[in-house]
């Protein structure tokens, strides 16, 4: 999920013939339909190989064995998941004990693809969403592109009343020191 992009569902129903021999995982969201290839690191690639598919393998899947209903294997995943987030004890800065889900890591790979600068097409389609407004709904902060675009136009503000020359004020704007003192 980390490396993937996938869901929680997606993830845990994956197919081993889905990684293929350039560790190249192919992404067939359920929910979307839509086929997309993302490479995987060697190390992940290779885990994924070594690994017996749970505790009652099977040969076709990875991560289930087969038997069940995907919903089912989901909340035993979701289960196993929460489990292993209270024993690492992740905490917020300030020492509380931070809320984690599967779905982070899902996050993680859509905020490290954004920030490396994939455009956020890109990213929704790894991601399998239907549309790319999903996609911005969630993630537009983390948009490389457009954070540089913003800080771009606030420096060129800058251009326009050079530092340290007394400009006129306009009036609206004008604030007296015992407003500023207020706010």
């Amino acid at each position: 999920m980390r490396w993937s992009g996938l869901a929680i569902r997606d993830a845990v129903t994956l197919e081993r013939w889905r990684l293929n021999e350039k560790d190249e995982l192919l992404l067939y969201r359920a929910k979307t339909g839509n086929p997309v290839y993302v490479p995987l690191p060697k190390h992940v690639a290779d885990s994924l190989r070594s690994s017996p598919s749970g505790p009652k393998p099977n040969p076709r899947y990875f991560f289930w064995s087969g038997n069940g209903s995907p919903k089912s294997v989901v909340g035993d995943w979701q289960r196993s998941f929460r489990r292993l987030f209270e024993l690492s004890n992740i905490q917020h800065e300030d020492g509380r004990p931070k809320r984690c889900h599967p779905h982070m890591l899902r996050d993680t790979f859509a905020v490290e693809m954004l920030l490396a600068g994939v455009p956020l097409e890109q990213v929704s389609m790894l991601l399998g969403h239907k549309s790319v407004k999903i996609t911005e709904k969630h993630y537009a902060p983390w948009v490389k592109a457009r954070q540089e675009q913003l800080a771009a136009s606030v420096r060129k503000a800058w251009e326009l009343v050079p530092v340290g020359q007394n400009q006129p004020v306009p009036k609206r704007a004008a604030v007296t020191a015992q407003e500023a003192r207020v706010s």
